[in-house]
């Protein structure tokens, strides 16, 4: 499998699992000191607890369902996802850049809505 192929599947991964509101199965994919920098909710989140926040307020709490639009390797360790996100808050389309650490978890994520 090459990397990009791993990433998209990681990416499908992030998505079913915050579709299925199970955050264990988010926070699984996620080095333990991970970070989640997202300036559309003003906010910054660190490590597995903070992304555990992030999964709660932002999915769970909002029943947000993603579906992916696009993958796009940026370089060998990033990728940036379209995303179309629909909930209790209506209808947006974010980019996540995600980015990799060498054995494939993700170790940050810089999202943001167009």
């Amino acid at each position: 499998m090459t990397m990009k192929e791993a990433d998209s599947r990681i990416v499908d991964a992030l998505l079913n699992a915050t579709n299925g509101y199970d955050v264990e199965a988010v926070l699984a994919l996620f080095t333990p000191n991970a970070v989640i920098d997202d300036p559309s909710t003003g906010e910054r989140f660190d490590g597995h607890l903070g992304i555990q926040e992030y999964v709660e307020r932002f999915f769970v709490n909002y029943h947000t369902v993603s579906k992916l639009l696009s993958v796009k390797s940026l370089d060998a360790s990033r990728v940036r996802a379209r995303v179309e996100f629909t909930g209790d808050f209506g209808h947006e389309i974010g980019l996540l850049d995600l980015t990799f650490d060498p054995g494939g978890l993700i170790a940050r994520i810089d999202a943001d809505l167009e």
